[in-house]
């Protein structure tokens, strides 16, 4: 019997310990990376967390900054105003009772609604001699602040401003404080006291601790009560004193805040520990934004409690994605033909895909090319509408000019008979010698042909495109002129016009001619709004409204329909048969040139169009 060849059944076995070894060192080694994967997700994780955080904490930083910034800035102006005031003026010059009882009243009016506590204003000697809250119990009126820097700066340098507590009061706020000039020498010292309560109870709705502190770490304005007048660091015994020494915050400790740093870690945004009033402890970020125009820092704690839950959601994140991949690796050499063979119809997919896409991208292409296309049809066919709609304005001019021509005529017609009368006239005194009446005559003729003229200037003006210049143009000439033009073509109406002459010296900042086509249209359309109302009448009146001037027409006809009223001033609106629905429109773009304005109150007891114009100063 042949011997069994030991390598045979040896080589299997090495094969299995080779196939052990191997899967070992791979379980070992998934391992490792496991474990690291999972911590670097927990870095990872609460690296992230925090940015998140402080990124989300500085934007609320700077929005509380900038409400600190506008709530600033309202009362700021007081001070200087009430430095000139007349009232405050005459009673630091001669401080008798009515005069403070003057005072007093007018500050008190004031407090209501500027937003700020109380106002007062103090004699050269720092006494208190007027103040909003004179009716109060813990009136400032016979205090002296003389002590106080606020009062202090403000006379040495015109204007001050500081955060104390208030030693009547015992409230904390902001003095904003200015001198008083006149006669030359310093009258006194006007002081607007702002507290901030609102101002931290909107901050306080965000959950997170909030304080400001001035340039020494002094803790002025919080939403953690407990924590106001605290410090940010220990201050120096000689520092302490002079603060307590100035009254400035009273009998307050100054004691350092129970906030605490680690030593290895520094920087605006670091996290610290924080004893807070209820007991608990927390761990927050500190993030700092300078307050704009002040010397004061906006402290902001964003709470780190999230972080560590974030740092376990990417750790177990990290688990489950490794895992299964530790796994799959173990299979990996027995499943390297399928991959191999997947592979290869994922490769033929793949070329299937980018044939579609390219077919699909020439598709896309062509349909660009034909909105392109139809883009460029659609701005051709806007520019021809509106080369249209500017011939339409064109035509709604000419319209109203040949609506009023056959006025103009009867109006030329009435000259030229009397031209033709005094002519033959001047002849007869000419054959008899009578050289003075034959003169008359003439001048009459020159009179009469100047007359012919404004009319035609008229009417040429009116057929005149373009925008003329402003100038002073007197309202009732302007009416006088308009109504010339409509008196022929709506004789029959004329009675029920009511034309009210404004003042001859109110005069408007607005070409002639184009306030004369507005009175026009506004006049013809009341006028042909009361042709079948019973005991018609239209009015035209102008009222002087300070710096500017309305002119009404009002009529008693039908009113605006409403769905014609919705679009009164879009093109082509119009209710009238042979109507373009381009006079209210050019009305309104005339007035805009000058600008003036134009509106309209309508019902169905007639119809008020008001225009308004600024009146010429000059």
């Amino acid at each position: 019997m042949a011997e069994k060849d030991p390598d045979i059944d040896r080589q299997p076995r090495t094969e299995a310990r080779a196939a052990r070894r191997a899967l070992s060192l791979l379980a070992i080694a998934g391992l490792i990376a496991l474990i690291g994967a999972i911590y670097a997700a927990g870095v990872y994780g609460r690296f992230t967390a925090t940015q998140d955080l402080k990124r989300q904490g500085m934007t609320e930083a700077n929005l509380k900054v900038a409400l600190l910034r506008a709530v600033l800035e309202r009362p700021r102006a007081l001070p200087l105003v009430l430095s000139q005031d007349r009232d405050i003026l005459d009673m630091l010059v001669a401080p008798d009772p009515p005069a403070i009882d003057r005072v007093n009243r007018k500050l008190e009016s004031l407090v209501g609604g500027s937003q700020v506590s109380v106002i007062y204003v103090i004699a050269p000697s720092g006494q208190t001699i007027a103040s909003s809250n004179w009716r109060q119990p813990d009136s400032f009126v016979g205090s002296n602040y003389a002590f106080r820097d606020y009062f202090r700066e403000a006379m040495a340098t015109g204007v001050a401003e500081q955060f104390a507590l208030g030693n009547v009061s015992r409230r904390p706020g902001l003095y904003i404080s200015r001198r008083v000039d006149g006669a030359g020498r310093s009258l006194g010292v006007v002081v607007v006291k702002m507290e901030f309560d609102r101002l931290e109870a909107d901050w306080r709705d965000s959950g997170r601790p909030a304080l400001v502190v001035d340039n020494r770490g002094v803790a002025l304005i919080t939403t953690v009560a407990d924590w106001r007048f605290h410090t940010m660091a220990r201050l120096p015994e000689n520092r302490i004193a002079t603060i307590r020494e100035s009254l400035q915050f009273g009998d307050a400790p100054l004691t350092p805040l129970p906030f605490r740093q680690d030593d290895d870690v520094t920087g605006d945004d670091a996290e610290i520990r924080v004893d807070l009033p209820d007991g608990r402890q927390g761990s927050f970020l500190r993030l700092r934004a300078q307050a704009p125009t002040t010397p004061w820092v906006l402290e902001y704690l964003v709470s780190t409690d999230p972080v560590p839950a974030a740092a376990r959601q990417n750790m177990l994140a990290a688990f489950a994605l490794f895992a299964p991949l530790i796994a799959l690796a173990a299979v990996f050499l027995e499943r390297r033909r399928r991959i191999a063979a997947r592979l290869t119809a994922a490769q033929a997919q793949q070329a299937a895909l980018e044939a579609r896409v390219e077919a699909r991208t020439r598709d896309l292409t062509l349909a660009r090319d034909r909105l392109e296309a139809e883009i460029t049809g659609h701005r051709d066919t806007e520019k021809r509408l509106q080369v249209v709609q500017q011939d339409l304005v064109a035509a709604n001019r000419l319209a109203i000019l040949g609506q009023v021509a056959a006025g103009v005529a009867h109006e030329i017609n009435q000259p030229v008979a009397t031209i033709r009368a005094y002519a033959d006239n001047a002849r007869v005194f000419l054959d008899r010698g009578s050289l003075d009446k034959a003169s008359g005559n003439m001048e009459a003729i020159a009179g009469l042909t100047e007359r012919i003229g404004a009319i035609t200037e008229d009417l040429k003006a009116l057929a005149r495109k373009g925008r003329g210049p402003a100038a002073a143009v007197s309202l009732g000439e302007a009416m006088d002129g308009a109504l010339m033009l409509l008196k022929s073509r709506f004789a029959h109406r004329l009675d029920a016009l009511i034309l009210e002459k404004p003042e001859p010296d109110i005069r408007l900042k607005v070409d002639r001619i184009r306030l004369e086509q507005v009175l026009i249209n506004l006049m013809q359309n009341a006028l042909e709004a009361i042709e079948h109302t019973p005991a018609p009448r239209v009015s035209v009146r102008a009222e002087d409204r300070g710096e500017r001037v309305a002119v009404l027409v009002e009529d008693n006809g039908p009113g605006v329909a409403p769905d014609i009223l919705e679009q009164l001033f879009t093109p082509f609106n119009t209710s009238k048969p042979r109507g373009l629905g381009l006079g209210l429109v050019i009305s309104k773009e005339i007035l805009g040139d000058y600008g003036g304005d134009i509106s309209v109150e309508t019902g169905p007891s007639g119809s008020c169009f008001t225009i308004l114009l600024t009146k010429d100063q000059a």
